[in-house]
């Protein structure tokens, strides 16, 4: 089976070669060695379809290969993909359940097979372009085994393409059609074919009967001569008579036969004009029905550019629903687009002036350090004042007891100076009194002077200085002292206040920076 499907290849190879040679390219294109490379392939497909097979393309097929079976491998690959892509893109088929071309075989090994699989492709294109009605009558005009062959592929090809959609009923109907009128086709081939070989053979038999009359009437002539010679033939009973009857008998049975083999062969001769005449207008069918299914080809392309425009018109208003809904949300995307940039801007001069305060903060680290050692420092200094601040409270607590029994002690100094104020003054009036019985002028001097003595001898200045100066200046003395410790100790808790203050911003601006740079 592997061996007839072969050879059936390589005689689709050599009848597609024959038909690669009608394109009239400038390679040569007589031996399978001659395609191998894909310029003469490349040629013909820019033939084909010069729009889509530009020069561009042409541009990328290397000429210049010899037996470098990879260049050739290079080419073949780049060939095969520009068939697909046009089946693809420009004719819109997909060929289904189609053995593609083994491209390493026909570079590497020039396999007849495979090359007849490529060129059964370029075929495919070639009866689908826009100039397919071209081609299809040059291959009209080739040789019927060529043709026949060339038409089977062309069937073949079209039995692998993809279904046509269940919509499409004209297209199927036309594809139904020209399917019965090529089956048509080839029957009247080979009917013509019969009846050709028919003709043929009774060409043949009528030669040989001719010859044969010819011989009988040689034959003939000889025995009228001898005849003549011998005994009359119009006498039965005489054995030249008898020969004569029975020879006329015979010629008149081979005339007949004669006749009626011309009769068959005129009535074979009219059945093959009304033969051929039945295939010229199969043949006028084909091409109408050719005709119809190019604009049914054409007519399909059109649905399916239609149905995939409609596909992209739904999505596409689908896209516009969703853009819309999407319109309606952009406002406040973009309102909440501005509120990030602001704060995407607040975010970064807050990055910018932590990093600024993260290097103040690293440059203060130090001075941080110090203010820590200052404020321990402080805080002893603190402790001791604080004890100072104690025992001189203490001190003034003592001191203003002793300062109040003094002010009691003067008090009743007071009192008793007072009372002996009093003392004196009535003293003074007794002596008074007494005084008139005496001299007025010594006895206002002795009492002064005994009142002035007895003052005297009451309130000493010692006394007086200790009770008075004394007291007061103890007093003012405690109470400067007092206020100069309070007040020292008012400021050294404010500076201790303002320390602990300061210290402690800047260890929370130093926590925030940690917190940011670890974020």
């Amino acid at each position: 089976m592997f061996n007839v499907e072969s050879l059936e290849r390589v005689e689709l190879c050599e009848s597609l070669l024959t038909w690669i040679q009608t394109f009239n390219v400038d390679a040569p294109c007589q031996t399978v060695e001659d395609l191998t490379n894909g310029v003469v392939m490349a040629q013909v497909l820019q033939k084909i379809d010069p729009a889509y097979f530009d020069e561009n393309w042409l541009n990328r097929i290397k000429t210049e290969v010899g037996d470098n079976w990879r260049l050739k491998i290079s080419n073949l690959k780049k060939i095969l993909k520009g068939i697909l892509d046009y089946n693809h893109e420009i004719l819109g088929q997909q060929i289904n359940d189609f053995t593609l071309p083994d491209v390493n075989l026909i570079g590497e090994h020039s396999d007849a097979a495979e090359l007849g699989r490529m060129l059964q492709l370029i075929l495919g294109c070639a009866v689908n372009c826009e100039q397919k009605q071209e081609y299809i009558q040059a291959i009209m005009m080739m040789e019927e085994s060529v043709q026949h062959v060339v038409m089977t592929a062309i069937q073949e090809l079209m039995s692998k393409e993809s279904p046509v959609s269940a919509g499409n009923d004209a297209y199927v109907d036309l594809d139904r059609q020209l399917k019965k009128t090529s089956e048509e086709l080839n029957e009247a081939l080979s009917a013509k074919e019969e009846i050709a070989q028919r003709c043929h053979e009774l060409d043949l038999q009528v030669a040989a009967l001719q010859e044969e009359k010819s011989s009988l009437l040689a034959e003939n002539q000889v025995l009228m001569e001898r005849l003549n010679q011998s005994d009359s033939i119009e006498d039965p009973n005489s054995p030249a008579g008898r020969r004569h009857l029975q020879l006329q008998t015979q010629l008149e049975q081979l005339q007949e036969e004669t006749f009626r083999l011309e009769a068959a062969k005129d009535d074979y001769r009219i059945r093959c004009e009304e033969l051929q005449k039945e295939m010229s207008e199969l043949r006028q069918q084909n091409d109408e029905l050719t005709t119809l299914a190019d604009d049914a080809q054409s007519l399909k392309d059109e649905i399916d550019v239609l149905r995939h425009s409609s596909d992209k018109v739904s999505k596409l208003e689908g896209q516009v629903e969703s853009y819309k809904k999407k319109l309606e949300d952009l406002g406040d995307l973009r309102r909440q687009v501005k509120l990030l940039e602001e704060k995407n801007t607040m975010y970064m001069q807050n990055t910018v002036s932590l990093e600024e305060e993260l290097r103040k903060a690293n440059a203060a680290r130090s001075q941080l350090e110090t203010y820590k050692r200052q404020v321990v420092e402080l805080q002893n200094r603190l402790s001791e004042e604080s004890k100072k601040a104690d025992k001189l409270d203490f001190e003034y607590k003592r001191l203003k007891e002793k300062v109040d029994s003094l002010q009691k002690e003067k008090d009743r100094l007071r009192t008793e100076r007072d009372s002996l104020k009093e003392t004196i003054e009535e003293l003074r009036c007794v002596q008074a009194q007494e005084g008139q019985l005496t001299t007025q002028g010594l006895m206002p001097l002795g009492s002064q002077e005994s009142s002035d003595s007895l003052a005297a001898e009451i309130v000493t200045p010692e006394i007086r200085e200790k009770l008075i100066q004394g007291s007061d200046n103890e007093k003012n003395r405690l109470i400067t002292e007092n206020r100069l410790v309070n007040q020292r100790l008012l400021e050294v808790q404010s500076q201790v206040e303002e320390l602990q203050k300061s210290l402690q911003d800047q260890g929370s601006k130093a926590e925030d920076v940690s917190l940011n740079m670890y974020q």
